[in-house]
């Protein structure tokens, strides 16, 4: 939705050239994609629902390729896998992380705070943004008189926020235990459009020796985002471009199951090396990943971390394998190469990542970093 809302600000450079009368009718069709691209019918669960959940946060799993489900320690295993939580070695931890993308038009934000209760239990706090923010409004640009008016244009933001609350424990069972998240969702459109979503994570991680095996079900209970939309003031125009002015309702986010596992691999006193691979399960339908089916498909993603006296951290990961299709109707496969480096010292940890190496896939390269303190 927050991409279809970029092509307000091209519109933008065409006015002196177009005749008053086709003004109206393209913002109104801009306006009506904006609104009805996350939503079609009453009730829907859509292939590719919250999407901007499904990115990821901290650089050291974005230099992984996002293989982290399993041995993320850190605060942000409150939102790769929250089981995991419990394994904070301090009282507090706190997380932030800052992306752009697409050459700065759209911002990606991650807030996160941990905090241990005990041997056994710990809880996170989460907060996730992505967004574009200062879009040209020009509903307002013809006034009641029929002259252009550059100075009624005002700024609108297309922007997803959630909201996570984790929570941790140790079960009896030696090596085991499990996690939850409960997520609050709000997406708007400016003034056009807003959604209210709820939704839970269930979580589970076994470790064994220098085994680790982790597995987590996002959204459960299948997460639902209630629509409303304001068309008050569009509904003259929609009507006269011939555009279906959109009703509230109901969009599902069916669930997504990973399965994790690592090993950690000692060289020496000084040197380590851990391995992940991981698997994403949608049951959907049918996704542009490495297994295709229908409903289920499998997208497969590893990385490896090496580091020197746990101070310094190698990472590479690869990550979003996709079948392209060329303009002779040729097919190939591509993927996405990762590699992260970080720095621990003391209670600071400083991490980054950058995505997408040599422009390989589809995917545009990304600088990530990220920024983490613990303290008691």
């Amino acid at each position: 939705m927050a991409l279809l809302c970029i092509s307000l600000k091209k519109a933008y450079y065409f006015y002196h050239s177009m005749k008053k009368k086709l003004i109206p009718q393209i913002l109104a069709c801009l306006i009506c994609l904006c609104l009805t691209s996350n939503l079609f019918g009453q009730t829907s669960a859509p292939t590719y629902s919250n999407e901007f959940l499904s990115i990821g946060v901290g650089a050291r799993s974005f230099g992984m390729g996002n293989a982290t489900v399993a041995s993320q320690k850190g605060v942000e295993s409150a939102y790769w896998n929250p089981a995991n939580l419990v394994e904070l070695t301090s009282k507090f931890d706190v997380s932030l992380m800052h992306a752009e993308y697409f050459g700065g038009l759209s911002a990606y934000d991650y807030l996160g705070f941990g905090m241990k209760i005990n041997k056994k239990s710990a809880i996170g706090l989460s907060l996730i943004r992505y967004g574009v923010d200062d879009i040209p409004n020009t509903l307002e640009l013809i006034d009641k008189d029929g002259n252009i008016r550059y100075d009624l244009i005002t700024t609108f933001s297309a922007a997803d926020y959630a909201f996570l609350v984790s929570y941790s424990r140790k079960t009896a069972i030696k090596g085991l235990s499990i996690g939850g998240n409960v997520k609050l969702i709000y997406r708007h459109t400016g003034d056009f459009a807003s959604a209210y979503g709820f939704g839970f994570d269930i979580a589970g991680t076994y470790r064994k020796g220098k085994w680790t095996m982790g597995a987590v079900l996002r959204d459960a209970t299948s997460t639902f985002n209630a629509w409303v939309f304001k068309t008050g003031d569009l509904k003259e125009v929609f009507e006269l471009t011939g555009n279906e002015i959109p009703t509230n309702s109901t969009e599902l986010t069916l669930p997504r199951l990973i399965l994790a596992v690592s090993r950690e691999f000692p060289i020496s006193d000084k040197f380590s090396l851990l391995a992940e691979f991981d698997a994403d399960l949608t049951f959907d339908g049918k996704r542009n990943v490495l297994v295709q089916g229908d409903p289920i498909s499998i997208d497969p993603h590893m990385g490896i971390e090496a580091s020197f006296k746990n101070l310094i951290y190698l990472r590479a990961g690869v990550s979003n394998f996709q079948e392209e299709m060329d303009f002779d109707q040729t097919s190939s496969w591509t993927f996405q190469p990762n590699l992260g480096l970080g720095i621990n010292y003391k209670s600071f940890r400083l991490d980054y990542a950058l995505t997408d190496i040599g422009d390989q896939s589809v995917a545009k390269y990304s600088n990530v970093f990220s920024l983490s303190y613990s303290f008691k």
